[in-house]
């Protein structure tokens, strides 16, 4: 399936803009002073709190696993990048295996986040491991599904190249998970890498949310474009702008009703047009949470702050 109605998150305890990430993350802005630092970090745990609160009375299973203050890891709150997980057929013996995988990282911080998830899902049943950890003595990366974006129907991958994202590490996962993938080169408006392909595009059961002018080789484009309307996606494009404001960032779920809700944060959802809301809503219903202090520090939005459980 697509979609799931079973999320992990993160409560912050000390949220932060995060200097090691801040070379490549052209969205994260720094405080000014450290009385702002501190309101940043108050006003995340709330901002969290109320998303949770809303996914649940949406019908999402939510999991929250509390940080610690110790090792300081100011990004746990996007525990996307770190892991995902997946269930796919045995080819030999044609039954459903659950697979978790665990993928390099840019900043020694984050790597430290991912230590403290492994602590939670070691308690988790899967029948295989595909640790691509390995990568980082060669300096290498591949940020989970902030890198990815995964037609997890027909299991197609699609990723932007950055510092985050490897060429080599992506044909070893693509190799180890059975996907096809395309890779691209992303762009903002001014010359700068796009740093996660997850703030260019969404992939959903029906739709592909994309900031096509952030590919500046046309080929690649209309490749891009291409894929996506063969494996069923309608393309909805989004702008420079939009895409600023985290209009890329999004994630389809669905809820235990089997509703499919479209998530994406309140920042997000005021720059669409109301066609680009309507023409969305005819699939599904949008779930949007109200997160400016987590965008603004942080540099990522409600897609990155979850994890998808399968």
């Amino acid at each position: 399936m697509q979609t799931t109605n079973h999320v992990l998150m993160v409560r912050p305890v000390r949220f932060a803009f995060n200097e090691e990430t801040a070379a490549n993350n052209a969205f994260q802005q720094k405080s000014e002073s450290a009385e702002a630092a501190l309101k940043i970090q108050q006003q995340a745990v709330g901002e969290f709190d109320a998303y949770v609160e809303l996914l649940r009375r949406n019908g999402v299973t939510v999991d929250v696993l509390q940080d610690t203050p110790e090792p300081f890891t100011p990004d746990s709150i996007f525990p996307n990048n770190c892991f995902s997980t997946h269930v796919q057929l045995d080819e030999n013996t044609g039954l459903a295996k659950r697979k978790l995988v665990i993928y390099p990282m840019f900043a020694q911080n984050r790597r430290l986040e991912r230590e403290k998830l492994m602590t939670l899902l070691s308690q988790m049943a899967f029948d295989e491991v595909v640790d691509l950890t390995a990568f980082e003595a060669q300096n290498l990366c591949l940020e989970g599904t902030g890198s990815l974006i995964l037609d997890r129907e027909h299991h197609m991958a699609y990723a932007c190249l950055s510092p985050r994202t490897s060429r080599e590490v992506m044909d070893e996962w693509a190799r180890r998970m059975g996907y096809d993938y395309f890779l691209f080169n992303s762009e903002d408006e001014h010359g700068t890498p796009v740093y996660h392909t997850n703030v260019v595009m969404h992939v959903g059961t029906r739709f592909a949310v994309v900031c096509l002018a952030s590919i500046k080789d046309a080929a690649q484009r209309q490749q891009l474009v291409n894929l996506l309307e063969k494996n069923g996606k309608e393309v909805v494009e989004i702008s420079f702008e939009q895409m600023h404001l985290f209009a890329g960032n999004m994630l389809e779920v669905h809820n235990d009703h089997g509703e499919k809700l479209l998530v994406m944060s309140q920042t997000a959802l005021r720059s669409l047009t109301p066609q680009q809301v309507s023409l969305l809503e005819t699939d599904v219903r949008i779930v949007a949470p109200d997160i400016p202090a987590i965008e603004t520090a942080g540099g990522g939005s409600a897609r990155c702050m979850i994890a998808e459980i399968y």
